[in-house]
């Protein structure tokens, strides 16, 4: 029996030698026994901004090869039936609200303020971006409290929920005015041309807008996380999708509403919107003491600004074309189509992202690297490997092409339009529409592992990346789309008009001989 012990004492010593040492080191326990997820969080202070599993969980590959395990635990495995079914509804439910935030940019572009400050368009891709870069993000980090259990006590859920709006308040309302500097200095760039008023509105609505739409998200998400936690369902399922189905059309919605108004009370009382403006920006400093209450959000408060400021700044590139597209008649569908191919597109490399950061959680301690993921970066290994994360690949990308088939019919339905879409502009679209997709899952897989390999935890970084590229890509693919249509309408046109010359002569000759008689 001594020799037994000792060989154990030896075995756990062993293991232990991998793991990561200090103060998060663990003490050799029987093997029947797991450890205390409690216990082990209530240890540590844990951020919601560092991984879901510490390196001290994380377990290594051993030299005889086992597979890496978390709680004892191996990576679940799921079919590719079950992985589509997972994947569809969630994908159909936000692709039908970028459907119809599509379809009201569509009908707000005429009225008057969009018509006079052509700059708004700019704002669109920025503010409908802060889904994913605040409403997302924040169901994904109250989605991992529910699911660690630091949420059970009444006084402790609230904190934490209270502490993450108002870092959200804090976020939407420094993001929306930043979001509005970006667009004044692009149209001043473009137009030659700055009018203070227009600076003005655009800080006002933006700011109002960001706020409000993130105050009432907000609340959403949090009835939505408690609710389904008391229903035994897992939030990462639905909370996700649900932010992404009402970001858009909320976000577009009160956009609308609020610059309309501050428009028609701009000439009568022109300093209004330079007082709402301020009053916004003066209720941060409350916004960030009520952020205090909880130390992850306190810590977010000075770590979480770097993705969330790039994203605005790479969208509102995307709003550059946007605003462009709009002055020229040729490219009119492009208001029409834009939120739906960026957000179509967001979506799937949001899940892409996820899969790939778990698999990371699952197989090696943040810092490290797979095996199959060192070397030099090559596109077959994110489509052609039979892993888990080529076959997700591989199914985002095949639900690309029927889902914008269904959305395009789905608009064409709902408008009433007498004449479907014609198979040029499917074809055209269905082409940006894949490249995009087909970029970005190509993307993710490179921007995950580098974030992973430089230690940060890429469920808090990699997504507003990907959502602000998506805009970008997205917008000018669909861009790029009508211009080739409208280049090869004028084509037809021109061979048309090419051989109706050469029948004017003889209408001419006919018509003479009419006359003679």
């Amino acid at each position: 029996m001594g020799s037994l012990t000792e060989e154990k004492q030896k075995e756990c010593q062993l293991t232990s030698a991998h793991l990561s040492s200090g103060e998060n080191g663990h003490q050799c326990m029987p093997e029947t026994r797991r450890p205390d997820r409690t216990s082990s969080f209530s240890s540590k202070e844990f951020s919601e901004s560092d991984p879901l599993f510490h390196n001290e969980f994380y377990g290594t590959a051993l030299a005889s090869g086992t597979i890496s395990e978390i709680h004892g635990q191996e990576m679940p495995s799921e079919s590719v039936r079950a992985l589509v079914i997972q994947i569809l509804f969630p994908f159909l439910l936000a692709g039908f609200g970028t459907v119809l935030a599509g379809m009201l940019l569509d009908v707000v572009q005429h009225w008057d303020v969009f018509r006079n400050v052509t700059e708004i368009f700019i704002l669109v891709p920025p503010l409908l971006g802060l889904k994913g870069n605040l409403e997302m993000t924040l169901a994904s980090r109250l989605s991992t409290a529910v699911n660690v259990g630091r949420i059970n006590s009444s006084s402790e859920k609230w904190k934490l929920i209270i502490g993450n709006l108002a870092l959200k308040q804090v976020q939407a309302t420094v993001l929306g005015f930043l979001a509005a500097l970006v667009t004044s200095a692009l149209g001043w760039i473009l137009e030659e041309e700055l009018i203070v008023n227009h600076v003005a509105l655009l800080c006002c609505c933006s700011v109002v807008t960001a706020f409000t739409a993130s105050l009432l998200q907000g609340i959403v998400m949090v009835g939505v996380i408690v609710g389904s936690k008391k229903v035994g369902v897992n939030p990462d399922n639905i909370a996700t999708p649900i932010a992404a189905s009402l970001g858009d059309i909320i976000t577009l919605g009160l956009l609308a509403v609020i610059s309309q108004v501050f428009f028609y009370c701009m000439e009568p009382y022109p300093y209004i919107t330079y007082l709402v403006c301020v009053v916004f920006l003066c209720l941060t400093p409350m916004w960030v003491i009520l952020s205090f209450r909880h130390p992850e959000s306190q810590k977010l408060l000075f770590s979480s600004w770097e993705p969330v400021i790039t994203a605005v700044v790479i969208s509102s590139l995307g709003g550059l074309i946007l605003d462009r597209a709009i002055t020229d008649p040729k490219l009119e569908g492009v208001v029409l189509y834009s939120p739906v191919i960026n957000g179509v597109g967001g979506n799937l490399v949001s899940i892409q992202a996820s899969r790939i950061a778990t698999y990371l959680h699952f197989h090696c301690p943040l810092g490290e690297l797979p095996d199959d993921a060192k070397g030099c970066y090559c596109p077959c290994r994110s489509f052609c490997t039979t892993g888990p994360n080529g076959r997700s690949a591989q199914v985002l990308l095949t639900l690309a092409i029927p889902g914008h088939l269904v959305f395009i019919y789905t608009i064409y339905l709902i408008q009433g339009n007498p004449d479907p879409p014609t198979a040029v502009f499917i074809f055209f679209y269905l082409a940006a529409a894949f490249t995009q997709v087909f970029l970005l899952l190509g993307i993710v897989d490179v921007m995950v592992h580098c974030l992973w390999k430089c230690g940060r935890d890429p469920d808090s970084f990699s997504i507003p990346y990907l959502t602000a590229l998506g805009d970008l890509l997205g917008t000018g693919f669909l861009t790029l789309c009508f211009l080739l249509m409208s280049l090869m309408l004028f084509n037809h046109l021109s061979v048309y008009l090419f051989r109706a010359s050469y029948l004017i002569p003889f209408i001419l000759l006919k018509e003479s001989e009419t006359l003679q008689i």
